[in-house]
């Protein structure tokens, strides 16, 4: 196993910096739609996952996902070379986490949009203003699932 080339303790103090809430691209996704006249709720915590994004009256709810974290098969995630077993225990508790959250919101009545990382950053990322675009047409559509990546966007009935 390569040895780590920071202290254990900037280690420690570099992951702390880590935000999982009102990250870059959460902000840029909510002032984009904020502009275009969708109002929202930030992050409620009585739903599953603590949604980025809330709307109450359309009953959909946007998260936007680091690739990394949430384990996204794209360009941008690779899996550590260093302490293997840990990633691998912590991204995969958080892949199926996502997955019973998604199925909970569903069964809810939730419409639910996802809005990856690599959708806004990196050799495959789209334009910006299709991401938002793609966004606010399912908003205003029935369609109950989106999945924004890098280079492509699924839209599920």
């Amino acid at each position: 196993m390569p040895a780590d080339i920071v202290s254990p303790r900037v280690r420690s103090r570099m992951m702390a910096g880590v935000k999982g809430m009102n990250t870059r691209p959460e902000l840029a996704i909510r002032s984009a739609l904020h502009r275009r006249g969708f109002r929202f709720r930030l992050h409620r915590k009585n739903l599953p996952g603590k949604p980025d994004l809330v709307f109450p009256g359309r009953n959909a709810v946007i998260f936007v996902h680091g690739c990394f974290w949430h384990g996204h098969g794209c360009h941008l995630f690779r899996w550590p070379k260093s302490r293997e077993g840990f990633w691998r225990e912590k991204i995969g508790k958080t892949i199926e986490r996502d997955q019973q959250q998604l199925q909970a919101l569903a069964e809810a009545g939730w419409r639910i949009g996802t809005v990856r990382e690599c959708a806004l950053k990196g050799k495959a990322c789209l334009p910006f203003d299709s991401v938002v675009d793609q966004c606010a047409v399912w908003l205003k559509s029935d369609t109950k699932m989106l999945e924004v990546s890098g280079d492509e966007a699924r839209a599920a009935v």
